[in-house]
């Protein structure tokens, strides 16, 4: 096996198998190869106090161990009678995207699967951090980070979805307007006669996913943003969260470019809104996430040195988007406070475009990249006496 594949591996497992975050799980694994614990089967057989230097948290530690011993396990199990893998079993294991979502999963793991950095900066780093990276995934980021404030009812997996489409409705808007694309799917009718919801005044179709329910143990942040199991109030947000959970269901928002490529007639998609989603496109949250995760840079560099490995960069990117979105989150909740999530949602648009990168106009920019400043991103917070 090369070393690129053994180290996807290694990261494919971190990942779906022992549930560690992206961002932690890229930067363990050097620390994990030094220590010769670059396999599941070298993992089971450490002992924890191997671990310890590697893995602080107890609790991540014993999760590591434990996915460790499951995968060896299942892995015997597949063997064959010379204990060794089936090249087929083999090769789909080494085909699967680090991103996909398993067949078998539930909804619980693929949710979980589905997990943002949580930043944990200072707010005086937060004011000096600069990112590097083009429009579309600031509009992203805000995006889904506004559904949990006016769409809590839907799953992660959801929101993701969502604002995928939202960015994807919008970017095709204007591509249109600047002439490098013709009319869009939706203004050819393909969208006539689906489900839809409103996203920041655009109107989103969507496919409903019905019976699916993602049930966690995560409290439920309160308006602080402060995670918290005994907060009266936080006990009521949750219970009507499930409630609405009960009343709309889970949603995923359509790509209608790729429905109309596909050819898929509307009626088609108009009887799955009750039945599945096999053939209908839709915006996967995995590649939503996928695109958050590889879009935040750090600004080009002129200085001469060593390139930064693959991992690294990928670390370094994971930290940039929990930064982000944790200043997001600190805009949101200083005007949470005094407005509602609705009245919030009329302020996104004029607050990216007071923050997004500058580029060129026209469509010599379209794509283009810049710096973004999230010490910009803060100055919008509301005055504490406003």
């Amino acid at each position: 096996m090369s070393a690129s594949s053994a180290l996807q591996d290694l990261l494919r497992f971190l990942i779906q198998e022992a549930k560690l975050p992206l961002s932690l799980a890229l930067s363990k694994i050097p620390l994990l190869q030094k220590s010769s614990l670059s396999t599941p089967e070298q993992i089971a057989k450490a002992k924890p106090a191997d671990l310890l230097p590697i893995i602080e948290d107890e609790k991540q530690r014993k999760q590591l161990l434990a996915a460790a011993k499951r995968v060896v396990k299942k892995r015997a199990a597949g063997e064959d009678a010379h204990g060794a893998e089936s090249p087929s079993k083999k090769r789909k294991r080494g085909e699967a995207s680090l991103f996909e979502v398993k067949a078998e999963q539930t909804p619980e793991e693929l949710e979980a699967g589905l997990a943002l950095p949580d930043g944990a900066a200072a707010e005086e780093e937060l004011q000096e951090k600069v990112l590097f990276t083009n429009r579309a995934p600031l509009v992203l980021a805000m995006t889904v980070t506004l559904l949990k404030y006016t769409m809590p009812e839907q799953p992660l997996s959801s929101r993701l979805s969502l604002a995928q489409a939202y960015v994807s409705l919008t970017s095709r808007a204007r591509a249109v307007s600047l002439g490098i694309e013709k009319d869009s799917a939706e203004a050819e009718g393909w969208g006539e006669g689906l489900a839809e919801v409103e996203v920041m005044g655009k109107r989103i179709r969507v496919l409903r996913r019905w019976g699916y329910e993602a049930k966690t143990d995560q409290p439920v942040e309160s308006e602080a943003g402060v995670k918290t199991e005994d907060d009266p109030a936080a006990v009521k947000q949750e219970d009507e969260v499930d409630e609405a959970q009960q009343e709309e269901p889970a949603l995923w928002g359509l790509d209608l470019e790729a429905l109309k490529k596909s050819k898929t007639e509307t009626i088609n998609v108009l009887k799955a809104q009750s039945a599945t989603t096999a053939n209908i496109p839709i915006h996967t949250p995995q590649s939503a996430r996928a695109y958050l995760f590889k879009s935040f840079d750090s600004p080009p560099s002129t200085a001469s040195g060593k390139k930064p490995t693959a991992v690294a960069k990928a670390a370094e990117k994971a930290q940039n988007l929990g930064m982000l979105l944790q200043t997001i989150e600190i805009l949101f909740q200083s005007w949470l406070v005094a407005i509602t999530p609705q009245e919030l949602e009329k302020r996104i648009w004029g607050w990216y475009v007071q923050v997004r990168p500058d580029v060129e106009h026209g469509v010599a920019g379209w794509g283009g990249k810049n710096e973004l400043k999230l010490g910009k991103i803060l100055a919008l917070r509301r005055a504490a006496d406003g």
